[in-house]
């Protein structure tokens, strides 16, 4: 508040004190992109539906790469209505193994008045679980990441090592260390018994000692195929029946992964998996320690963070995507990290005619 100081000669000639009055401080608008998390959530979200719903039509066609695409189309064209200049940098490959969403790419629009338009980094994982989709296997998601440049690492498409935890567990898992130990540290955390954890892990060949580890340290296992981008979520959240996610995923997804975990205020490990022929792209994108260690604030070290998903077909977080006579239903989540918001979204996309009806249930 800006104070004045008012005072002089009264009507009887006699001096009055001075008072002091107050005005109102002049509110100034923000500019558009200076808060992306609440100036740009909501149009992701519409980018994450659309992709969705273009994907879903194709759920259970056993057309793997044709559900992608069509997800990867509607995503791409939707986010060329965005007002920002945006950069891939987390897509569907380098730019001579994808058409489009490829790391660099340029996507957004300007506003018609000139007006600026925020930079922003974008990670995107336009179909998690191609095979579930394809399928019609529970856990198909489409999803995306976003902060200001800079705000997500550029992540080589390689695997990464995973640990990923709930809050209660921050510090108390390594990922060098024996599986029983971490296992250990996890349930005096939790206050609890080893045999009463649940740890997601991706069933594949590789993981077969990490499986047994488990299971001779007591806890129970979710076997996955595909996904393990929603099972890191469900393992930062209470109540969701999972205590942990281990193993090794994808990096890129990864890093989209680490950035709900920072919403979420979870914790998450993770150390690339490099081949031998992969070392040169690592040095060229700058990554000089392949056994570097990253926490979530590495991988996603953004001060605003927005993380986007719809589902496609029925999983543990969301619903799938389901279609009626007048329209379409979508399911949701949105998180954001400065304005510490999580919101489930429930959509109905109506088709436009004069006798359309809505129905809630």
């Amino acid at each position: 508040m800006r104070g004045a100081v008012v005072g002089g000669q009264g009507s009887d000639g006699c001096w009055e004190a001075p008072v002091v009055t107050q005005t109102r401080p002049e509110n100034k608008a923000r500019s558009f992109g200076q808060n992306i998390e609440s100036d740009l959530a909501s149009r992701f979200l519409r980018v994450v539906e659309v992709a969705a719903i273009a994907s879903a039509r194709t759920m259970g066609q056993g057309e793997r790469k044709l559900s992608d695409q069509v997800a990867t189309e509607a995503m791409r064209q939707t986010m060329d209505c965005i007002p920002m200049r945006g950069t891939i940098v987390i897509g569907e490959g380098e730019r001579d193994e994808a058409p489009m969403l490829y790391i660099g790419e340029k996507v957004g629009a300007e506003f018609p008045d000139g007006r600026e338009v925020p930079e922003v980094d974008i990670a995107v994982d336009p179909l998690e679980g191609t095979n579930l989709c394809a399928t019609g296997a529970p856990g198909s998601i489409t999803v995306l990441a976003a902060s200001e440049r800079g705000g997500l690492l550029n992540a080589p498409d390689c695997y990464m090592e995973k640990i990923v935890v709930g809050p209660s567990c921050k510090d108390a898992v390594e990922l060098d260390a024996p599986v029983a130990d971490n296992l250990k540290n996890i349930a005096r955390r939790l206050e609890r018994d080893v045999d009463d954890l649940v740890v997601i892990v991706l069933d594949r060949p590789r993981h077969d000692k990490l499986i047994a580890d488990i299971r001779v340290a007591g806890a129970r296992i979710r076997l996955i195929g595909d996904g393990d981008l929603s099972a890191g979520i469900a393992a930062a959240v209470i109540g969701t029946g999972v205590h942990a996610v281990m193993g090794s995923g994808g990096a890129p997804e990864g890093v989209i992964t680490a950035a709900a975990i920072r919403c979420l205020n979870g914790y998450m490990l993770g150390r690339l998996v490099v081949k031998p022929d992969q070392e040169e792209r690592l040095a060229r994108m700058g990554i000089k320690d392949k056994n570097r260690i990253y926490e979530a604030e590495d991988l996603a070290p953004g001060k605003q963070l927005i993380f986007a998903a719809t589902g496609v077909t029925d999983g543990a977080l969301l619903k799938g995507v389901r279609f009626f006579g007048e329209g379409t239903r979508t399911s949701s989540v949105i998180l954001t990290h400065q304005t510490g918001k999580v919101r489930f979204i429930e959509s109905i996309h109506l088709e436009k005619g004069p006798d359309v009806k809505v129905r809630f249930a």
